[in-house]
């Protein structure tokens, strides 16, 4: 098994900035990729970006070139930057991890996912 925890969450202005951050405990060893996803008010959960082992990343096109999602493997930590920020980010933010490897291009279903985060809030709003 493994916990994940998300922490960053927040109330910002349109143009901010934030970083979310997951702390990943338990069988680590276990997930060969991790995502961020995010559920919108009345629409289904989302990816936003992912990243596997080696490093190479996805993103949702709305969120390309604003978004960077990194990780620290010696922390067991993953983060989200969020740049250029705007209304339509807002969400509930969930950390993701996967037991099975992942090899398009794009951010995988969350049918993929084996492990959730309890998720945290992102607001965007004036």
């Amino acid at each position: 098994q493994v916990q994940l925890v998300e922490s960053g969450g927040g109330s910002v202005q349109p143009g901010e900035s934030l970083r979310l951050a997951c702390t990943a405990s338990g069988d680590t060893g276990s997930t060969v990729y991790m995502a961020w996803f995010r559920q919108r008010p009345g629409r289904g959960r989302e990816g936003v970006a992912g990243i596997d082992n080696s490093g190479n990343a996805n993103y949702h096109s709305s969120v390309k070139g604003r978004f960077t999602i990194s990780k620290d493997n010696a922390k067991n930590t993953l983060y989200l930057e969020m740049s250029a920020l705007k209304p339509e980010d807002t969400a509930i933010y969930y950390c993701a991890a996967a037991t099975r490897r992942w090899a398009l291009t794009i951010v995988p279903p969350d049918t993929w996912i084996n492990y959730w985060g309890q998720g945290t809030q992102v607001t965007v709003s004036s």
